[in-house]
């Protein structure tokens, strides 16, 4: 007898409809699967037939052959297993579905041998698509990724722990009530452990970090080691605005996909991702054999943090420059092309030399000119030409050190950034802000003083500026006019603005 069952699998982030399609025939003993199946799937053949033996049904003496359709997409994974299983069932007639259930409803979900239903990847992505794309009203997942399924509005999402369960589901001897989304308060639960009044001094530091979170702009630190790059980075993610709903599953759906979804079912805290030097171009932006997201794309809405990025290669450090752009990963192979969402902000963190301490008043510098020009040599003119703000992070003296006053903190900083960032949703009329405006929107935007727009041409010949840069400029000073809640950008905007792009030029002198 002949059956088909619904099930869906991941290629990128978007989910592909798979027909399981089941036949149980006369003729020599054996269990085929077919329709391009990695080793995980062939391997289901032993995992299906002793889950089902261990839950009481044994499969009959006949050949038994399963189709994972389309033929030319190539499967991967676990998450076929329940599938199969149903399917076999059907074709059975141990359980009778009806059509139109079939046709409502996508099976997802690895088997153990006692039958257990294990959890999957990317099973928020196929929620996602299995209601939107797939027009599916029914999602039949494991109970571990029931929670995150079930985020997505009008989509039934049963989460099943056993196959007797899910025979007895099917059945209608049993009743399973579908899963409901708790995202309201998983995130009033949710409270920072670190902030700003942690670090000590640095203003200026923490002024840049609250334009870069206030308008998305890609920020670099320089400074000897231990003047506090790193501790300054770890803590703006404090003083963005909260994940929004959208934006919040549109970051979970990437790290569903790459299996790395915690229990909460959801990424509701904006991702902070610090690869190590020695990554790959893959882990990094993405790639491999099957294409996987890399850190890019794992920083979605959060910030993707480079420490010592002289270190990095410099050819995955070029790679960087089309996702800082576009906001977008696409990965190329011979017969299809994968587009992972990469829309992060960058913080950089750089010694001036290899020793760390050119320029530092306290530490005398070993290197000689040509160990920084080798040094810098890696971070090339585009891709610093597209980081907004450079800042200089002195080493602290120990009177600093010593201050009672921890200094401003993150709900002060974050005060500011939530008005600023208010008054561009506005502008735009969507979550939008200033690092994304075109050159359309520059022009409509970024009005400039009389005063401010002498300074911008004398900056413009000074600095011997990009369009890129030029443009750059402006959107800083339009975002610090936001922070001050101004209509037009003034001269100080500007003049602020200048200081945190003068470093770049220095480091052109130290190469």
């Amino acid at each position: 007898m002949h059956t088909k069952i619904f099930s869906a699998t991941t290629v990128g982030v978007q989910a592909k409809e798979v027909h399981v399609e089941v036949d149980i025939s006369l003729g020599l003993i054996n269990f085929f699967i077919v329709g391009l199946p990695d080793t995980a799937i062939k391997e289901s053949r032993q995992r299906i037939g002793t889950a089902l033996k261990n839950c009481g049904i044994k499969l009959p003496d006949r050949k038994i052959t399963v189709n994972l359709a389309p033929a030319d997409l190539k499967k991967e994974g676990t998450l076929f297993d329940l599938p199969i299983a149903v399917g076999i069932l059907q074709a059975l007639q141990l359980i009778a579905l009806s059509p139109e259930f079939v046709q409502e409803t996508i099976f997802l979900g690895e088997l153990s041998l006692d039958g257990a239903v294990r959890p999957i990847k990317g099973a928020l992505a196929i929620a996602y698509d299995a209601r939107h794309r797939l027009h599916k009203k029914r999602l039949i997942v494991p109970s571990d990724n029931a929670g995150e399924a079930a985020l997505i509005s009008d989509l039934e999402v049963i989460g099943v722990n056993h196959l007797v369960q899910l025979i007895g589901y099917v059945r209608h001897e049993i009743a399973i009530t579908p899963t409901v989304s708790m995202w309201q308060e998983r995130i009033s639960s949710t409270a920072n452990t670190i902030d700003f009044a942690q670090v000590k001094g640095q203003r200026q530091a923490k002024r840049a970090l609250q334009i870069a979170a206030a308008g998305r702009h890609n920020i670099l630190f320089v400074g000897s080691p231990g003047s506090g790059k790193t501790m300054l980075a770890q803590r703006l993610p404090t003083i963005m605005p909260p994940l929004m709903f959208q934006e919040a599953l549109a970051t979970s759906t990437i790290y569903s996909v790459c299996g790395k979804l915690s229990n909460e079912a959801l990424i509701y805290q904006r991702p902070f991702r610090a690869p190590h030097h020695t990554i790959s171009q893959a882990g990094l932006i993405g790639g491999g054999s099957n294409p996987q997201p890399g850190e890019v794309s794992l920083a979605h809405h959060g910030v993707l943090f480079l420490d010592e990025i002289a270190e990095f290669r410099r050819h995955i450090l070029e790679a960087l420059r089309q996702p800082m752009e576009s906001h977008d990963v696409s990965i190329a192979r011979a017969n299809h092309t994968l587009t992972f969402p990469a829309s992060f902000l960058l913080v950089a963190a750089l010694n001036p030399c290899p020793c760390g301490y050119f320029g530092d008043k306290n530490r005398t510098c070993s290197c000689s000119q040509q160990d920084i020009h080798r040094y810098l040599k890696k971070i090339s003119g585009p891709l610093l030409d597209r980081i907004d703000l450079q800042v200089y992070v002195p080493s602290l003296a120990y009177d600093a050190l010593k201050e009672k006053d921890s200094g401003i903190s993150s709900h002060e900083l974050y005060k500011n950034v939530e008005c600023a960032v208010e008054r561009q949703h506005k502008r735009f009329d969507a979550p939008r802000f200033n690092n994304s405006m075109n050159t359309q929107e520059i022009e409509r935007w970024c009005l400039l003083s009389d005063g401010a727009e002498r300074a911008f041409k004398q900056a413009f010949d000074r600095l011997k500026l990009s369009m890129r840069g030029y443009h750059k400029l402006l959107k800083i000073s339009r975002t610090i006019a936001d922070l001050e809640g101004a209509e037009h950008i003034a001269l100080n905007h500007v003049q602020e603005a200048l200081t945190y792009r003068s470093l770049e030029h220095t480091l052109h002198a130290f190469k």
